[in-house]
C-alpha cells in the first residue's frame, strides 16, 4: 500500500489533469485504487462518506453494493469483461448511481450520482402501470358475467389477491340478514349472516353509500367474528372498509383485511381501493338489476306463452308453436284451452294470429287471451263472445286487428261434439278416420279493425280417433321448396294431415310442423300455430269410483 501522506504519482499525475476543479466538483468523486483502498475523495464524497478519508478501505468507508461493483473494474476485469458499467444501490434514504472512469496505474474514479428522485418516479410509474393492468383486468373480469354471485366472487377473490390478505364483500339484505362473499387462502364461498354493520366501524355508513372512514380508525381487534374469515392466518393488522356504489343505490360495502406482519394500509392504498370498489360496485349494481328484469320478463313471458295442452274430458289436445325468429319466445299466434267444469259441458279452445310479430304482437295476444278468460261465461254463444271480444279492442289504444278460431268441445255418446267459428280465420280442418280432410263450413270478419262483427257456426262430430286440426295461416304461407320462394299451400297442408289418419293429437302436431320445417329449412317468415283436437278412441263411457273411465274399441 502507498504511503497515505500524500497521493501516488499516478494519482498526482491524475488530479494534475484534472486540476483543482476535481476537488470543487458539484458531485460525490473519489479515486479507488485496485486493492480497493481509497486514494482521494472530494468534499461532496466526503460529506456523503465520512470514512472515505486517503488511505481507507473502500468496503470499511461506502456500501457493499459499491464494493462490489469495484471489484469488477480495472484492466484484468475490462479485459475479461469489457469496460465496467453503472452501479446502483441505496444508502441510508438516498438511491445512488456511482459511475466508473478508468485512471492511470489501473485507478477507478467513482462518480456518484443521486438517483432518489428518479428511483422514486420509476416506482411511482410502475405502480401506476401495474394498477392501471390490475383495474383494465378487474373491469374484463367484473362485466364478463351478470350474475351476481359471480361478479362477488370476482370483487373479494381479486382484492384478496392484490389489495389485501383477505376480503369481504357485505350485500345489501333485508332486515339484519346480508348475502356475504368472503375470500381468503385462496378460497371463495357465500353464506348468507345476521350481522350488525354497526360492530365494524364505517360499515354502516358504507352500505349507505356514504365515504369510507380511515383505515387507522378502525380497531382490528375489536371485529366482530363474522367480519375475520376463517382462512386468514394470522392477526389482523390492519382493515379498510370502502362502499361499492352502484346505480343510484349502493351495491353493498368491502372490507379489506390485512395480517399484523404485512404493512398497514397508507392514503394511496386506500384511495385506490375506492377507485376498484367503485367499478366492482357498477358491476355489481348491472348484475342486480339484470336480475331482477330477468326475474320480471319471466314472470311476464309465463303468461305470454302458449300454455301445455293435456287431455280434457277425456278429448285430446296438443298444440305446437314457433317463432318467426330463432331470437324470440313469444309472437303474435297464441292458442289456449280452458275445459269445462264437468265432462258434460263444453271445453273451450281457442286459436289465433295478431297483425305483426314480436313483443309488441305478443302483448295484444296477452290482452286477448284475458279478455277470452273474461269472457267464458259467454262461450255458448261464439257471436256474442267475438263482438264483446271486437268492442275491446276497439276502445283500446292497440291499433293492430287479430283473427282467430273458437271451438266449443263437448263429448257424450261416443260422439265428440264441436262447435267451430272463425272470425277472419283459416277454417280449421277435418280429418276423418279413412284419411279423408274436410274444411270446417265457417267464415267470419277478423276482430279489432271493424265496429260490426259478423260470422257463422259450423257444427262437426268426431267419432273416435277423428282429429280437428287449427292453425295459422303461418304454416300454409311458409315459403320454401328448391328456390325457397313457394308457399307451402292448402294442398300440401291437406296431404300431410291425410298422412295423419288414427294418430294421436301430438302426433298429428308433430308431423305437421315437422313438414313445414322441412319445406321452409332455416328461413322463418312467420310465426306459426298449430293445435289438433282428437276425438278419444273410446266407444263407451262408464263411472266407476266417481271417475270416468272409457273402453277402447281399437
Amino acid at each position: 500500500m502507498e504511503s497515505c501522506e500524500g497521493p501516488p504519482r499516478s494519482a498526482q499525475g491524475l488530479m494534475s489533469s484534472v486540476g483543482a476543479s476535481w476537488l470543487r466538483a458539484p458531485y460525490p468523486a473519489m479515486v479507488v485504487d485496485t486493492a480497493g483502498t481509497v486514494v482521494e475523495a472530494n468534499a461532496r464524497a466526503a460529506a456523503l462518506f465520512p470514512g472515505a478519508v486517503r488511505g481507507a478501505r473502500l468496503a470499511d468507508a461506502a456500501p457493499d453494493w459499491l464494493v462490489r461493483g469495484h471489484r469488477g473494474t480495472g484492466p484484468r476485469a475490462a479485459r475479461r469483461a469489457g469496460p465496467a458499467g453503472p452501479v446502483r444501490g441505496r444508502h441510508g434514504t438516498r438511491t445512488l448511481e456511482a459511475h466508473p472512469t478508468p485512471g492511470e496505474g489501473g485507478h477507478t474514479v467513482w462518480w456518484l450520482v443521486d438517483d432518489t428522485d428518479r428511483s422514486q418516479a420509476q416506482a411511482a410509474l410502475r405502480s401506476e402501470q401495474e394498477r392501471t393492468a390490475f383495474l383494465a383486468d378487474a373491469s374484463s373480469r367484473l362485466l364478463a358475467s351478470l350474475n351476481t354471485e359471480r361478479c362477488m366472487e370476482v370483487t373479494v377473490g381479486m382484492a384478496a389477491e392484490h389489495l389485501a390478505d383477505a376480503a369481504v364483500l357485505v350485500a345489501p339484505g333485508a332486515g339484519r340478514r346480508h348475502p356475504l362473499a368472503v375470500a381468503a387462502g385462496g378460497t371463495v364461498t357465500h353464506r348468507t349472516a345476521r350481522i350488525d354493520p354497526s360492530a365494524v366501524p364505517g360499515l354502516a355508513e358504507a352500505l349507505q353509500g356514504f365515504p369510507p372512514v380511515p383505515s387507522r380508525w378502525i380497531d382490528p381487534a375489536a371485529l366482530p367474528d363474522w367480519a375475520v374469515p376463517d382462512g386468514l392466518t394470522g392477526p389482523v393488522g390492519s382493515v379498510a372498509v370502502t362502499p361499492l356504489p352502484g346505480h343510484g343505490v349502493p351495491a353493498g360495502a368491502l372490507i379489506l383485511l390485512r395480517r399484523g406482519d404485512h404493512a398497514a394500509f397508507d392514503a394511496s392504498e386506500e384511495v385506490f381501493a375506492r377507485i376498484f370498489a367503485a367499478r366492482a360496485g357498477i358491476a355489481l349494481s348491472a348484475a342486480r338489476l339484470y336480475t331482477e328484469q330477468s326475474g320480471i320478463t319471466a314472470t311476464l313471458m309465463a303468461e305470454l306463452l302458449p300454455p301445455a295442452l293435456r287431455q280434457v274430458h277425456g278429448v285430446e289436445y296438443a298444440g305446437g308453436y314457433r317463432t318467426s325468429k330463432e331470437t324470440e319466445r313469444v309472437g303474435g299466434d297464441f292458442y289456449d284451452v280452458h275445459p269445462g267444469a264437468g265432462p258434460g259441458d263444453e271445453t273451450l279452445a281457442v286459436l289465433g294470429d295478431v297483425c305483426g310479430k314480436g313483443l309488441q304482437a305478443a302483448v295484444l295476444t296477452g290482452k286477448i287471451r284475458n279478455t277470452l278468460q273474461a269472457l267464458l261465461p259467454l262461450a255458448d254463444d261464439h257471436g256474442k263472445l267475438l263482438r264483446l271480444l271486437n268492442g275491446a279492442l276497439l276502445s283500446s289504444h292497440h291499433t293492430r286487428f287479430a283473427t282467430l278460431v273458437l271451438a266449443s268441445v263437448r263429448r257424450g255418446g261416443g260422439v265428440t261434439h264441436l262447435r267451430l267459428t272463425s272470425a277472419g280465420h283459416p277454417a280449421p280442418l277435418i280429418l276423418r278416420q279413412d284419411g279423408t280432410v274436410e274444411e270446417a263450413d265457417t267464415s267470419g270478419t277478423l276482430v279489432g279493425a271493424l265496429p260490426d262483427l259478423r260470422s257463422t257456426t259450423a257444427h262437426v262430430d268426431l267419432r273416435p280417433g277423428e282429429t280437428c286440426l287449427l292453425y295459422t295461416d303461418g304454416v300454409t304461407e311458409a315459403r320454401g321448396g328448391p328456390l325457397g320462394d313457394v308457399m307451402w299451400g292448402d294442398e300440401r297442408l291437406r296431404d300431410a294431415l291425410a298422412e295423419c289418419a288414427g294418430m294421436p293429437a301430438e302426433a298429428v302436431v308433430e308431423h305437421i310442423q315437422l313438414a313445414t320445417a322441412t319445406w321452409t329449412g332455416d328461413h322463418r317468415q312467420d310465426d306459426v300455430a298449430v293445435m289438433a283436437i282428437t276425438a278419444p278412441r273410446t266407444t263407451h263411457l262408464t263411472a266407476v269410483d266417481g271417475h270416468t273411465r272409457g273402453r277402447y274399441t281399437g
